[in-house]
């Protein structure tokens, strides 16, 4: 009787994502890459989770974030600079700058964030600085650090993560010395959106249109 080397799902509802995913990345991964990714991003949000309602589908999106990142570094797929915002949590800097980053850049930049050590939820007061500013982040979630989005960051922008942040070889890295928002009241979260929204003034003029 044969075996299967394929990673068992942690939960019966991937199945469908997995499926989805195979499907779309066809001709790029096998199905067991894709499988063994989807289990492994499901488990590493599973670890921060509080509630556990949304985590299928946060897994799959996790894993195609994943596979682009791998397909890109692997030379399957080209596109725009890609820039990684890494702070502690993925809950307030490194989500407000990937936000704003996106909404200035657009389609110039490929834009991607990450914590060390994730957080369950984004600050609410994040959401609320960057409706004010006319960003959009309902569908914004703390994400793990994963080695394929590291690997596939032309720039890697560091936000008070300190030794816990990656290091690469051939990325350029930058640090942004924000204050972290956790707990702040609005007022100054707004104070820190702007401080952000600065330094993406100044990264828009260093990469390439």
């Amino acid at each position: 009787m044969s075996t299967s080397s394929s990673p068992l799902l942690p939960d019966e509802r991937l199945a469908a994502g997995a499926a989805r995913l195979a499907s779309r990345y066809a001709g790029h991964f096998a199905p067991e890459t894709v499988l063994s990714l989807l289990a492994d991003s499901y488990a590493r949000l599973a670890e921060q989770a509080r509630i556990r309602t949304h985590l299928v589908v946060l897994a799959e999106r996790l894993t195609a974030e994943r596979l682009d990142a791998l397909a890109h570094t692997q030379g399957l797929t080209s596109g725009p600079t890609r820039v990684l915002f890494v702070c502690s949590q993925n809950a307030g800097r490194s989500q407000m700058a990937a936000a704003l980053l996106a909404h200035r850049a657009g389609e110039r930049v490929t834009v991607s964030s990450a914590g060390t050590h994730p957080a369950d939820t984004v600050e609410p007061h994040i959401a609320q600085a960057l409706t004010e500013a006319g960003v959009d982040l309902a569908d914004a979630y703390p994400k793990p650090l994963t080695q394929e989005v590291v690997q596939a960051a032309d720039v890697v922008i560091t936000m008070g993560c300190g030794d816990a942040c990656p290091v690469m070889p051939g990325r350029r890295y930058l640090d942004w010395p924000v204050a972290d928002p956790d707990g702040a009241p609005i007022a100054v979260v707004r104070d820190i959106r702007d401080a952000i929204d600065a330094h993406i003034t100044e990264l828009l003029t260093q990469l390439a249109p």
